[in-house]
């Protein structure tokens, strides 16, 4: 069996779309279709439904597509591991982080680049639970994510920081009081990340903790758009204390320290708990255990 074959059925059911699943694979929609009919005759199965256009996978499709995606992910990690036995990594590091952890992306990037001159870096903004998800899939060689709230199943993990909050506002905007407790916190005019975000679901847990909860009149999933929100005046937010380094120089922000919520969030890197680990997942590994960070993150 070829294994571009299983490629071809695997972005068609990425894709949901013969003509985008071809141009991903970079052949010809004829080819991809022949190609996914050759791997069905060889399983003697059909694994597409056809109404005419895509339709989905058969109930056979569905039961391979967890092997076809770690045949895949094996046979690319068989490659890496050849091609790297007496030479440098090289190759394309599929990187999964949330929006929390972005400040810390540039650093992890360095120091990966530094050790693996041969590497590429592709970043992408994901959920903690599309990170745990695209690991499962092999679509990700890592994800940098929350550690300990909703824990990451059947992950290897190197905590990097401890993630603490902090309250931004505009300097000529909302009013905070000069001693802030959490049940000023919930009665502010707030901006937050919507509730699919893990980020925003610790600080919901940690309010109900103490009876409170927060009602944001305006939710979002990124951080550049609650602050964009904050700017404006009418609104503050809740963002984390390792963004405080990106603020540095803007006029119009002022932030402040939050009541004592605990013991803080830990986030790291994980990467799929698979025997054998992959060379790009090992080397992340390792360049993550090493990983200093600036003194303003607390160390996990």
């Amino acid at each position: 069996m070829q294994t571009r074959l299983v490629e071809y059925f695997l972005s068609l059911e990425r894709e949901g779309h013969f003509a985008r699943a071809a141009a991903r694979c970079n052949v010809s929609q004829p080819t991809l279709s022949a190609g996914i009919a050759t791997l069905e005759a060889q399983l003697g199965k059909r694994l597409i439904r056809r109404d005419p256009k895509y339709a989905g996978l058969t109930d056979e499709g569905v039961a391979i597509l967890p092997w076809a995606r770690q045949l895949i992910a094996a046979a690319e990690a068989l490659g890496q591991a050849a091609e790297t036995a007496r030479g440098p990594l090289k190759g394309e590091l599929r990187l999964g982080a949330i929006p929390a952890a972005m400040p810390v992306i540039g650093r992890l990037a360095e120091a990966m680049l530094a050790r693996h001159a041969g590497l590429n870096v592709s970043v992408r903004a994901l959920t903690s639970r599309q990170i745990e998800r695209e690991l499962a899939a092999f679509e990700l060689d890592a994800g940098l994510t929350y550690l300990d709230f909703e824990p990451p199943a059947h992950a290897l993990s190197v905590p990097l920081y401890v993630e603490r909050s902090m309250l931004i506002s505009a300097v000529d905007g909302v009013p905070i009081p000069e001693l802030l407790d959490w049940a000023d916190l919930a009665r502010l005019p707030l901006c937050l990340l919507h509730q699919g975000m893990q980020n925003r679901r610790i600080l919901d847990a940690r309010l109900a903790e103490r009876g409170l909860a927060l009602r944001p009149r305006v939710t979002a999933d990124s951080y550049l758009a609650l602050l964009g929100l904050v700017q404006q005046g009418r609104l503050c937010s809740i963002i984390p204390d390792s963004h405080a380094t990106l603020l540095n120089g803007l006029s119009w922000a002022a932030t402040r320290s939050l009541p004592e919520m605990g013991e803080g969030s830990r986030v790291g890197i994980i990467v799929s708990d698979s025997t054998p680990m992959g060379p790009l997942a090992q080397a992340v590994l390792g360049v993550a255990r090493e990983l200093r960070l600036p003194p303003g993150f607390c160390a996990a």
